[in-house]
């Protein structure tokens, strides 16, 4: 092990506010460290600081003879005038053209689409995403003692997000990252940095251990810190009662744990939720009857898609970039023309829908008038929230609410565009990738609201954890004209993605290559044609017996809400259908282990 950045007494102020105060820590070779914080904090600054981009006001920061690091912030640091390839292959000492001859340019560019981009193609004409990508690809080609990335799973999907990880894993050096994303956070970090009040905590291990920490840290503390106590617990909580995948390789001791969680109840009634969102909603919600969907560049979505939202339903919607997701989101919204079909609403609906654009608000404006100009009070979790209350819960202190709009940062905006989409008592809610710019505390706030929230909710995210989170149905958009439910949740989305390339001899994969094309090559599985057909004729069985234990169980689930909701249930009658709901529950779990067996053959 060897030093290769210290920090010695280290301080930054910007204005009257100190950012980092006698800051004194270091990075090592192999470290892999990931920092968290509030918005505004000081995450960025440690990394600027660090990286030498900006000077300390006071302190010392020594970086290591012959240091290799690259730094990729959210500051867009290429030449417009250059090409993709000139600044990302080019370099490296190679022509643009031999970029396939490098094993690494060619694996980073392949992993984060940029060769979709085209390597002739200036990075002047890229949007903002794609011009982060082509940043973070120049950074990756590279050899490298350290990188340092600042949110580097912003515009990526759920996919890329996966391919990030595992790369970064492969590589030999040191990596510090900040990032709001808690699977990524927990998939790379050794260490996690806490940025807050001026000062550096640092923890073993990655976000399991650091809300571990954080929950000990809350129970031990004064009264005052009550409400990030419960926050941390009932994350903690969720964590520990997920996914086997989360809980499988813990590095506290998960008696304490199971201690500190012991009194903490499940994240939300499912039935007591489905029950009240029913009465507020009735039977239609949203329903899409036999619709096609065509992009803007006039490519299928879906066809023939029929899709009923239910009341109380909650959806994370999941797909590559380009795969329509926004566009499917738009047209539930009713928004966004449909090409045949017909889009029924409830005369009950009120939509609150959070786009991935900023709303338009006049900076002469404070933020708490902005708030109060949707509600001045919400009813949430059975009592009234002030438009103050639910601000604060946000991240806006109450100081930070008499602030004018036009002083807010990108992530502040954001929030304050949640906030006001909160205020308007939706009670069905569309969410456009919600974590953008909203730091693990909010995320936080923001899961435990939803926890209490009864209605329907529709979410895009690349953020594992927040769809397995606050959402009880996955379904997923291959680019075949279906929208596909997946009882597996992401862990299926990204199998079937990785059988569908393999499928494909390992082959870059389109997003209109997704049905079963007739001149694609042969799977390298080992199996016969025939054998392939009668393995995919069985999947598709089991696909439409799950489909089926799927409604089953939707129906019995509301069969038991309406029996508990009345003023005299029947006994008899409530546990004839819990019962069934068991019965169609086991069902479905062995038909999607039959799956998940066929699908592992087929890959080989």
């Amino acid at each position: 092990m060897a030093n290769l950045i210290n920090l010695e007494n280290v301080s930054k102020s910007y204005g009257l506010k100190t950012l980092l105060d006698s800051v004194s820590l270091g990075v090592q070779t192999g470290d892999r460290i990931g920092i968290v914080g509030v918005n505004g904090g000081g995450k960025t600054t440690l990394l600027e600081v660090l990286t030498g981009l900006v000077p300390p006001d006071a302190g010392r920061v020594s970086h290591t003879s012959g240091l290799r690091m690259a730094v990729v912030t959210q500051r867009f640091e290429l030449d417009d005038a250059l090409t993709i390839g000139q600044a990302v292959v080019e370099p490296l000492g190679l022509q643009t053209f031999e970029w396939a001859s490098n094993a690494r340019v060619r694996e980073a560019l392949g992993g984060l689409g940029i060769v979709d981009l085209g390597l002739d193609t200036p990075v002047g004409d890229l949007s903002g995403g794609e011009r982060r990508r082509v940043n973070l690809a120049a950074a990756l080609v590279q050899d490298l003692d350290l990188i340092v990335l600042d949110e580097p799973t912003n515009h990526l999907d759920v996919e890329g997000v996966q391919w990030l990880a595992e790369h970064l894993l492969s590589r030999r050096m040191a990596i510090v990252v900040v990032t709001h994303d808690r699977w990524f956070l927990d998939t790379i970090a050794t260490l996690t940095w806490e940025v807050h009040d001026g000062v550096v905590d640092a923890y073993e291990g990655g976000y399991n251990d650091w809300t571990f920490a954080r929950a000990e840290r809350a129970r031990q503390a004064d009264a005052i810190e009550q409400r990030r106590q419960n926050l941390a617990r009932k994350e903690l909580a969720w964590l520990r009662r997920g996914a086997p995948a989360r809980t499988s390789k813990p590095r506290y001791r998960i008696e304490a744990a199971e201690a500190l969680i012991a009194d903490v109840p499940a994240p939300r009634d499912k039935v007591e939720l489905m029950a009240f969102s029913r009465q507020r909603q009735g039977r239609v919600v949203i329903e899409l009857e036999d619709a096609r969907i065509d992009a803007p560049d006039g490519r299928t979505l879906v066809d023939h898609l029929t899709w009923r939202l239910a009341p109380g339903e909650r959806i994370g919607l999941v797909g590559v970039n380009g795969s329509g997701k926004t566009t499917l989101l738009r047209a539930l919204a009713g928004e966004y023309p449909l090409t045949a079909g017909r889009r029924v609403e409830g005369q009950t609906v009120r939509l609150g829908w959070l786009r991935q654009e900023l709303d338009d608000l006049d900076g002469d404006r404070r933020l708490i008038d902005a708030v109060e100009d949707v509600a001045s009070y919400i009813e949430l979790g059975g009592r009234d929230v002030s438009a103050s209350q639910l601000a604060e819960r946000l991240g806006f202190s109450p100081k930070r609410q008499r602030d004018y709009i036009r002083d807010l940062s990108g992530g502040e905006r954001r929030r304050l565009q949640l906030t006001r989409v909160l205020m308007s008592e939706p009670n069905v809610l569309l969410l456009d990738e919600p974590t953008n710019d909203l730091d693990i505390d909010t995320l936080q706030e923001l899961e435990s609201l939803l926890d209490n929230w009864a209605g329907t909710l529709v979410v895009i995210s690349h953020d594992r954890y927040l769809v397995e989170r606050i959402a009880d149905h996955t379904y997923a958009l291959f680019g075949d004209g279906r929208l596909t439910n997946l009882p597996g949740g992401i862990g299926e989305y990204l199998e079937r993605r990785q059988a569908m390339e393999a499928a494909r001899g390992g082959g870059v994969l389109d997003l209109g290559e997704a049905g079963d094309g007739a001149d694609r090559p042969a799977p390298k599985n080992g199996l016969s044609s025939q054998e392939e057909r009668e393995l995919k004729k069985k999947m598709n069985a089991a696909e439409r017996k799950m489909a089926k234990a799927a409604e089953r169980i939707a129906t019995f689930e509301q069969e038991l809400a309406e029996i508990a909701g009345s003023a005299d249930p029947d006994l008899g009658k409530l546990a004839d259908a819990d019962r069934e709901l068991k019965a169609a529950q086991a069902e479905h779990e062995e038909l999607e282990m039959e799956w998940l067996d066929l699908a592992e053959r087929l890959e080989g």
